[in-house]
């Protein structure tokens, strides 16, 4: 064995088919052990894996293995969120049905994640596409009907005129369709809606609860639901110009009203509506407000602009000031109101605004010490903390006082038996629309009858299975027209009816599936009770950030209602949840400036002198910067190529070993052809031990000082290996098996010099064999199981339990203390691990470097902190 080379080829397909031989990663749901539940989110069949894949699924799959080998009954199932628009684009770009083209790449995206050796349960293998999925879907989307949490209301909604459909925030560019390229228009469709914000508080709050979610996850989501407390405070209108007396107005900083300078109104205001209905010229206003989109992000990035409506309000502490009312293009109807007062010394927004149209600014908040007199606002807002100015009865507060006093004075204030100012707490957080006038999508169960209105679709007739026969000749929804599909007897009154042709966001697939993996081959409801509240919350589940709000938001949303219909019974999906960073790698262009492949470039010398030159042409090549793979810039790397050249282990080992897993990994052709050296190393390494050693060692009564050494690296690497696999710190557990193997190396070096080994090293060789085995398995399990039967150890080390440290030797005999002469580090003394105060005293007195650190000054006081540092005054 010692003088084979390790090869992959062989060894990695032979393992992978007798774990499948075994079903050793099969979890039966009536196993009595503990349960363990790790899930990475589950990718979209595009055909391909990548090299982001590749990190995500093998950081799940070590911590799978090793829960496995710690005991648990270990849950760790892989499905497809197989619906979306893609494959309606390339049926209508290749000719295919969707559902050929979704399977055909499934089919290979599975043989691909298979060859990485992954411990995955595919006996639960489900597609989102799948009427046996999606049936149970539409089953909670009724049983959430009838609980009242979804709702069919008319919204405002992007609208591509190309493709014909409603367009995600997400999905406009620039305020144009992100495939078509047209203009995106605002339009009010009616649509289904489930009723998020009846959690609204509950998920905010309950976000204090997820301490095993990253913090950046949690503030992310805490800002999309956006949970304000503040003040409802009626301006009286002073034009009867319109059928209105007054407009309210949320805001977070009533401290701020003595700055106001205008009232700004949305759009799609009531009142705005009611002046474009005599004015041509604000009608057209709000013509071109809609073509921005209702995409905040797009809304900030327009210019800001506004109409004068030539209304005014009175302020709400002095009748004799009016503010003029504008209908501003950055304003939203479904956040607060739908209205705000423009405080633009103190906001950036309202203050672009109001140098545009000369408004003026006054400040009213200014840093303490500052002279009000001096203190001006020109081109940028001043938003930090101070003292009130320029504000009548509040000057010379905090900014919490004069929040205060306002709310009271406004609270006690009244017009029309109303107070003018309310306390309120408002959420940024809007129900989930869930319409798509799409084909490829989960249909909505519900059934429209001129008669007796929306039916929902009995339980009997689900699923509401897509049709074969579709065409996508034409633009739009291709169910709406499809000839027959949509045209259905009424359930209720047996008349002509007609089916809902729109079909689910695809975020709803997704928002559930992790429930459904407990149990996918129930047929009689989505979950079995006892089963997904024994598996669920899922333990650890792992994804990248750019899903931390929205699908895990819904994911939360979901679980909720899915407790409120009896399905489940818990709050939270995800008790851990880990973000990992994204695969990059450097780019490279040709002359011309077309992007080119990593395998057509050749690279010459290293550091500042590094080039590239073209494999084929020898033509230069210019290195560009690392960004994250994407096939528009051609800096991908094909798992497949590199699984061919150097095995699945060596692209796992690489993948973790690189960066923290938080963090971006860079993936370059040295860091892989290191990891297959190690590869190569560890497997000479353990050949050395087995022929040395044999098989299992009796364990002697003693052990030397080398074989001392020697068990106490393994046994420390073991501690802490375990340990760093619990807190995901993948990287840290590989430098602790290099730092065991070079200690094997040393070890096998030294016992080279002998013909026959002592039997206390050769146990301590053989155990520490054993050990490093495990400690790979989760990340190398194809060569673990190779090193494993060259071990003798009986049956494969994917079924071997995780071996315990001795804690005996995860002590140490003595510690190293540094020592402070007057507060300052002089020096440090080597003390035994147990030595009591006095006997550390009497060291430090007796340590020549301590001596030469006091340079001759008498010792006054010694002050030991045990373990930890020694303190010499003098």
């Amino acid at each position: 064995m010692a003088v084979e080379r390790y090869n992959p080829k062989e060894s990695e397909p032979k393992w992978r088919a007798v774990w499948e031989e075994r079903k050793l990663f099969e979890t039966r749901n009536d196993d009595p052990r503990p349960s363990y539940y790790v899930l990475e989110m589950f990718p979209y069949p595009s055909g391909r894996i990548h090299m982001g894949h590749v990190r995500n699924y093998a950081m799940g799959d070590v911590v799978a293995r090793y829960k496995r080998a710690k005991g648990f009954a270990v849950l760790h199932p892989m499905g497809w969120d197989a619906f979306g628009l893609p494959a309606e684009n390339a049926a209508k770009a290749k000719n295919v049905h969707p559902r050929e083209w979704t399977y055909a790449n499934i089919a290979s995206m599975r043989t691909q994640l298979q060859s990485m050796g992954l411990s995955l349960d595919w006996s639960r293998e489900l597609a989102t596409c799948d009427p046996s999925y999606y049936r149970h879907q539409q089953k909670m989307f009724l049983d959430f009907l009838k609980a009242g949490l979804v709702d069919r209301k008319t919204a405002k909604v992007n609208w591509d005129p190309v493709d014909e459909t409603v367009l995600a925030n997400e999905q406009v560019i620039d305020g144009k369709g992100w495939r078509s390229g047209a203009p995106v228009e605002i339009r009010e469709l009616t649509q289904w809606f489930f009723k998020i914000t009846a959690y609204g508080q509950e998920l905010h709050d309950a976000l204090e609860g997820l301490t095993r979610w990253p913090d950046k996850v949690r503030l992310m989501q805490k800002n999309w639901i956006g949970r304000s407390e503040g003040l409802l405070i009626r301006f009286a209108l002073e034009s009867k110009a319109v059928e209105a007396d007054e407009i309210e107005v949320y805001t977070t900083r009533p401290d701020t009203l003595f700055g106001a300078k205008f009232l700004g109104i949305a759009p799609d205001h009531p009142v705005a509506r009611m002046v474009a209905a005599q004015s041509p010229a604000l009608q057209a206003f709000i013509e071109d407000c809609k073509r921005t989109g209702t995409a905040q992000e797009n809304i900030d990035k327009a210019e800001k602009l506004g109409f004068d409506t030539g209304l005014r309000v009175a302020h709400p502490f002095d009748p004799s000031w009016t503010l003029p009312v504008y209908v501003a293009n950055f304003i939203l109807m479904d956040y607060g109101t739908g209205a705000i007062f423009g405080c633009p010394a103190h906001d950036q927004r309202d203050l672009d605004f109001v140098n545009k149209y000369g408004l003026g600014n006054t400040p009213v908040v200014a840093p303490e010490g500052v002279d009000p007199a001096s203190f001006v606002i020109t081109d940028t807002a001043y938003v930090d903390d101070g003292r009130m100015i320029n504000s009548r009865f509040l000057d010379g507060m905090t900014i919490p006082e004069a929040k205060e006093e306002v709310v009271r004075r406004l609270e006690a204030e009244t017009r029309g038996n109303r107070p003018v100012g309310a306390r309120k707490v408002n959420f940024r957080l809007r129900d989930w629309g869930v319409s798509r006038q799409r084909y490829w999508g989960c249909p909505i169960p519900v059934i429209h009858c001129a008669d007796c209105g929306t039916v929902p679709v009995p339980d009997a007739d689900l699923p509401v299975k897509l049709p074969d026969d579709v065409s996508f000749d034409k633009p739009g929804n291709p169910l709406d027209h499809h000839p027959s599909w949509k045209h259905v007897a009424c359930p209720q009154c047996g008349g002509q009816a007609r089916r809902e042709t729109d079909t689910m966001d695809t975020f709803v697939d997704s928002s559930w599936y992790f429930a459904r993996f407990t149990d996918p081959w129930r047929t009689q409801s989505p979950t079995d009770r006892p089963v997904v509240d024994r598996f669920l919350p899922v333990d650890q589940y792992i994804g990248g950030v750019e899903h931390a709000i929205l699908h895990l938001l819904y994911s939360r949303f979901f679980t909720r209602a899915m407790k409120a219909t009896g399905h489940i019974g818990l709050d939270e999906p995800f008790e851990g949840m880990f973000t990992q960073g994204m695969v990059v790698h450097e780019t490279y262009r040709e002359a011309n400036g077309d992007w080119i492949e990593p395998g057509d470039v050749r690279i010459e010398g290293a550091g500042a002198d590094r080039k590239g030159f073209h494999v084929d042409t020898g033509a230069p090549i210019e290195i560009g910067a690392i960004e994250k793979m994407s096939k528009s810039k051609k800096n991908v790397v094909d798992p497949d190529d590199i699984i061919a050249s150097y095995g699945a282990d060596t692209a796992r080992w690489f993948m973790l070993s690189d960066s923290p897993p938080d963090r971006d990994v860079i993936w370059t052709d040295e860091g892989v052809q290191g990891a297959a050296r190690f590869v190569q190393r560890f497997w000479r390494l353990l050949g050395e031990i087995a022929e040395r050693t044999g098989n299992a060692t009796p364990r002697p009564e003693g052990f030397g000082e080398a074989a001392d050494t020697l068990r106490k690296a393994s046994h420390r690497a073991l501690d802490a290996v375990g340990n760093d696999i619990e807190r995901l710190g993948f990287n840290r557990c590989i430098a602790h098996v290099y730092t065991l193997t070079n200690a094997i190396g040393k070890a096998l070096d030294a016992a080279a010099e002998s013909a026959a080994l002592a039997t206390d090293v050769a146990f301590a060789l053989h155990e520490a064999g054993v050990i490093a085995t495990q400690l790979v398995a989760p990340m190398m399990p194809h060569l673990a199981e190779e090193c494993w039967q060259a071990l003798g150890q009986p049956g494969l080390v994917g079924e071997a339990a995780w071996p315990d440290a001795e804690a005996s030797l995860l002590k140490d005999d003595s510690i190293v203390l540094p020592v402070q002469v007057n507060g300052k580090k002089r020096a440090e003394v080597t003390v035994p691990a147990d030595a009591d105060t006095v006997a550390v005293e009497a060291l430090v007195r007796a340590s020549e470097i301590v001596a030469r650190a006091l340079d001759g000054r008498e010792i006054r006081k010694i002050i030991v902190v045990p373990g930890r540092i020694v303190n010499v005054v003098v």
